[in-house]
């Protein structure tokens, strides 16, 4: 009889200590967050970067004139001694992500890390006069202008190919 006896106070204890053990854990589940909504992203002001960037640029700088406000620009640079590398990225309505990139690198390179390795297929799309050509990848699909004056334009993204028409269409190089 005396050897039942422990086994009971060592049951006991393990259920003692499971019932503290989910006890602290409801405990640091109830005070930790878990918001499940996306986090509010900054808008950019990128007016200032295309101001340098059509100066001290060799070639037309594009950025979108009249897109809705839903589009929000998340991120700008200009990098004159990089080939002259715009970059220009929004957030579409949707949430997906869109960008311009030009740059007078040579093309192949370029194209491949702008659009994440994208390749190209033998659609074109005209927009608004110009001859872009499509890219499909698996990370990024891109249109593709190759300007007369050596420099590229690649805008690219997570977006769908409609998106990606809409910011072209949306485009001013100046």
């Amino acid at each position: 009889m005396a050897g039942s006896k422990g086994k009971q106070k060592t049951v006991r204890d393990m259920v003692l200590s499971l019932g503290v053990i989910m006890i602290a854990a409801a405990v640091i589940y109830v005070f930790l967050p878990h918001e499940d909504k996306e986090p509010d992203i900054k808008r950019v002001d990128y007016r200032i970067e295309l101001l340098t960037a059509r100066r001290a640029a060799a070639y037309p700088v594009a950025a979108p004139e009249g897109l809705p406000t839903s589009w929000k620009a998340t991120s700008v640079r200009f990098d004159a001694a990089k080939s002259d590398a715009w970059h220009l990225g929004f957030r579409a309505p949707d949430g997906e992500y869109v960008t311009v990139e030009q740059s007078t690198q040579k093309p192949g390179a370029f194209i491949k890390d702008a659009s994440q390795g994208a390749k190209a297929t033998e659609v074109t799309e005209e927009i608004s006069g110009r001859t872009w050509i499509r890219y499909t990848g698996g990370r990024y699909d891109a249109l593709v202008l190759k300007g007369p004056d050596g420099s590229t334009t690649v805008v690219a993204g997570t977006g769908s190919f409609a998106q990606l028409k809409t910011m072209v269409g949306a485009l001013r190089m100046a």
